[in-house]
Protein backbone atom coordinates (compact mmCIF):
# COMPACT_ATOMS: atom_id res chain seq x y z
CA UNK A 1 0.00 0.00 0.00
CA UNK A 2 1.50 2.97 -0.71
CA UNK A 3 1.63 6.17 1.61
CA UNK A 4 -0.67 8.81 0.64
CA UNK A 5 0.26 12.45 1.16
CA UNK A 6 -0.34 13.51 5.10
CA UNK A 7 -3.23 16.03 4.79
CA UNK A 8 -3.74 19.37 7.06
CA UNK A 9 -6.42 18.82 9.79
CA UNK A 10 -9.12 21.32 8.61
CA UNK A 11 -9.21 23.24 12.03
CA UNK A 12 -5.76 23.39 11.37
CA UNK A 13 -6.15 25.31 7.77
CA UNK A 14 -9.47 27.42 9.18
CA UNK A 15 -6.89 28.79 12.10
CA UNK A 16 -4.36 29.93 9.81
CA UNK A 17 -6.70 31.29 7.38
CA UNK A 18 -8.32 33.18 10.51
CA UNK A 19 -4.40 34.25 11.40
CA UNK A 20 -4.53 35.45 8.12
CA UNK A 21 -7.21 37.48 7.26
CA UNK A 22 -6.37 39.22 11.02
CA UNK A 23 -3.11 40.06 10.21
CA UNK A 24 -4.12 41.60 6.70
CA UNK A 25 -6.61 43.65 8.37
CA UNK A 26 -4.34 45.04 11.16
CA UNK A 27 -1.69 45.73 8.11
CA UNK A 28 -4.36 48.07 6.86
CA UNK A 29 -4.92 49.91 10.23
CA UNK A 30 -1.69 50.12 11.38
CA UNK A 31 2.69 49.24 10.85
CA UNK A 32 3.89 46.09 11.13
CA UNK A 33 5.93 46.99 14.04
CA UNK A 34 3.12 47.82 16.36
CA UNK A 35 1.08 44.24 15.84
CA UNK A 36 1.34 41.58 18.11
CA UNK A 37 0.41 38.40 19.00
CA UNK A 38 -2.44 39.67 21.72
CA UNK A 39 -3.78 41.78 18.91
CA UNK A 40 -3.60 39.93 15.83
CA UNK A 41 -5.06 36.74 18.40
CA UNK A 42 -7.66 39.05 19.66
CA UNK A 43 -8.81 39.81 16.01
CA UNK A 44 -8.75 36.65 14.67
CA UNK A 45 -11.14 35.49 17.87
CA UNK A 46 -8.65 33.00 18.98
CA UNK A 47 -6.59 32.09 21.91
CA UNK A 48 -3.29 33.36 22.67
CA UNK A 49 -2.08 30.17 23.18
CA UNK A 50 -3.34 29.00 19.86
CA UNK A 51 -1.41 31.29 17.67
CA UNK A 52 1.49 29.94 19.23
CA UNK A 53 0.89 25.92 18.37
CA UNK A 54 0.85 27.83 14.57
CA UNK A 55 4.20 30.04 14.83
CA UNK A 56 7.06 31.33 16.76
CA UNK A 57 6.10 35.11 16.17
CA UNK A 58 4.43 37.87 13.68
CA UNK A 59 7.95 37.01 11.41
CA UNK A 60 7.30 33.31 11.54
CA UNK A 61 3.72 33.52 10.92
CA UNK A 62 5.34 36.19 7.44
CA UNK A 63 7.90 33.90 6.68
CA UNK A 64 5.30 31.43 6.24
CA UNK A 65 2.58 33.49 4.76
CA UNK A 66 5.28 34.50 1.93
CA UNK A 67 6.00 30.53 1.22
CA UNK A 68 2.10 30.01 0.87
CA UNK A 69 1.83 32.92 -1.17
CA UNK A 70 4.72 31.59 -3.52
CA UNK A 71 3.38 28.12 -3.28
CA UNK A 72 0.00 29.49 -4.70
CA UNK A 73 1.60 31.95 -7.15
CA UNK A 74 3.65 28.94 -8.03
CA UNK A 75 0.57 26.69 -8.75
CA UNK A 76 -1.49 29.97 -10.89
CA UNK A 77 1.63 30.72 -13.10
CA UNK A 78 2.63 26.78 -13.80
CA UNK A 79 3.03 26.46 -17.83
CA UNK A 80 1.96 22.65 -19.27
CA UNK A 81 3.42 24.01 -22.76
CA UNK A 82 6.91 23.42 -23.73
CA UNK A 83 9.59 26.08 -22.72
CA UNK A 84 10.80 26.20 -26.50
CA UNK A 85 7.27 26.98 -27.76
CA UNK A 86 6.23 29.52 -25.17
CA UNK A 87 9.72 31.19 -26.41
CA UNK A 88 8.78 31.07 -29.96
CA UNK A 89 5.29 32.28 -29.65
CA UNK A 90 6.27 35.32 -27.73
CA UNK A 91 2.80 34.77 -25.71
CA UNK A 92 2.85 34.92 -22.06
CA UNK A 93 -0.28 33.07 -21.01
CA UNK A 94 0.64 32.42 -16.77
CA UNK A 95 0.98 36.47 -16.85
CA UNK A 96 -3.09 36.51 -17.42
CA UNK A 97 -3.30 33.64 -14.88
CA UNK A 98 -0.94 35.57 -12.48
CA UNK A 99 -2.65 38.91 -13.04
CA UNK A 100 -6.60 37.25 -12.38
CA UNK A 101 -4.95 35.20 -9.21
CA UNK A 102 -3.47 38.48 -8.21
CA UNK A 103 -7.14 40.61 -9.05
CA UNK A 104 -9.35 37.92 -6.85
CA UNK A 105 -7.20 38.39 -4.19
CA UNK A 106 -6.42 41.60 -4.13
CA UNK A 107 -7.35 42.80 -0.83
CA UNK A 108 -4.21 40.91 0.51
CA UNK A 109 -1.90 41.25 -2.40
CA UNK A 110 -2.73 44.85 -2.18
CA UNK A 111 -1.43 45.15 1.15
CA UNK A 112 1.56 42.78 1.45
CA UNK A 113 3.43 43.67 -1.68
CA UNK A 114 2.90 47.78 -0.73
CA UNK A 115 3.59 47.75 2.79
CA UNK A 116 7.19 49.48 2.77
CA UNK A 117 7.64 48.47 6.11
CA UNK A 118 7.34 44.52 5.59
CA UNK A 119 9.02 43.55 2.19
CA UNK A 120 8.86 39.67 2.81
CA UNK A 121 6.13 39.19 -0.05
CA UNK A 122 7.97 41.74 -2.74
CA UNK A 123 11.21 40.09 -2.23
CA UNK A 124 9.71 36.89 -2.58
CA UNK A 125 7.49 37.79 -5.59
CA UNK A 126 10.49 39.02 -7.03
CA UNK A 127 12.56 35.73 -6.30
CA UNK A 128 9.60 33.38 -7.66
CA UNK A 129 9.43 35.95 -11.01
CA UNK A 130 12.92 35.91 -11.61
CA UNK A 131 13.19 32.56 -11.64
CA UNK A 132 10.60 32.10 -14.05
CA UNK A 133 11.87 35.05 -16.16
CA UNK A 134 15.08 33.14 -16.14
CA UNK A 135 13.98 29.92 -17.52
CA UNK A 136 12.31 31.97 -20.05
CA UNK A 137 15.48 34.20 -21.05
CA UNK A 138 17.40 30.54 -21.25
CA UNK A 139 14.76 29.26 -23.64
CA UNK A 140 15.43 32.16 -25.80
CA UNK A 141 18.67 31.84 -25.77
CA UNK A 142 18.59 28.11 -26.48
CA UNK A 143 15.93 28.92 -29.82
CA UNK A 144 17.82 31.33 -30.88
CA UNK A 145 21.89 31.89 -31.90
CA UNK A 146 23.40 32.96 -28.37
CA UNK A 147 25.45 34.99 -30.72
CA UNK A 148 22.35 37.28 -31.27
CA UNK A 149 21.37 38.10 -27.56
CA UNK A 150 23.06 41.44 -26.41
CA UNK A 151 21.86 42.25 -23.03
CA UNK A 152 23.40 40.29 -20.24
CA UNK A 153 20.84 37.74 -18.71
CA UNK A 154 21.07 38.26 -15.48
CA UNK A 155 20.69 42.15 -16.25
CA UNK A 156 17.19 40.58 -18.32
CA UNK A 157 16.27 39.28 -15.24
CA UNK A 158 16.59 41.82 -12.97
CA UNK A 159 15.22 44.14 -15.49
CA UNK A 160 11.67 41.90 -16.04
CA UNK A 161 11.76 40.91 -12.48
CA UNK A 162 11.25 44.15 -11.45
CA UNK A 163 9.34 45.71 -14.43
CA UNK A 164 6.71 43.35 -13.55
CA UNK A 165 6.51 43.82 -9.75
CA UNK A 166 6.36 47.30 -9.77
CA UNK A 167 3.63 47.47 -12.96
CA UNK A 168 1.51 44.94 -10.55
CA UNK A 169 2.13 46.95 -7.52
CA UNK A 170 1.44 50.26 -9.00
CA UNK A 171 -1.65 48.90 -10.59
CA UNK A 172 -2.60 47.20 -7.12
CA UNK A 173 -2.37 50.92 -5.98
CA UNK A 174 -4.40 52.23 -8.07
CA UNK A 175 -6.67 49.88 -7.58
CA UNK A 176 -6.63 47.89 -10.75
CA UNK A 177 -7.67 50.32 -13.00
CA UNK A 178 -7.61 47.90 -15.84
CA UNK A 179 -8.76 44.21 -16.13
CA UNK A 180 -6.10 41.40 -15.80
CA UNK A 181 -6.80 40.74 -19.01
CA UNK A 182 -6.04 44.27 -20.71
CA UNK A 183 -2.80 44.48 -18.39
CA UNK A 184 -1.28 41.38 -19.47
CA UNK A 185 -2.04 42.38 -23.52
CA UNK A 186 -0.44 45.72 -22.64
CA UNK A 187 2.27 43.99 -20.51
CA UNK A 188 3.19 41.74 -23.50
CA UNK A 189 3.07 44.53 -25.75
CA UNK A 190 5.96 46.43 -24.19
CA UNK A 191 7.86 43.24 -24.44
CA UNK A 192 7.88 42.68 -27.85
CA UNK A 193 8.75 46.42 -28.48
Amino acid sequence: MANSPQRTDPRVLRTRQFLKEALVELMEEMSIEKITVNRLAQRAQINRVTFYLHYRDIPDMLEKMADDMAEEVLEVVRDDTDPMEAAQEEKWPMLERLLVHIAENAKFYKIVLTSRKSTIFTDRLFKLMADIISARVESRVTAHDASEVTVQRDIAVWYGSAALIGTIIAWLREDMPYTPQYLARQITSLRAN
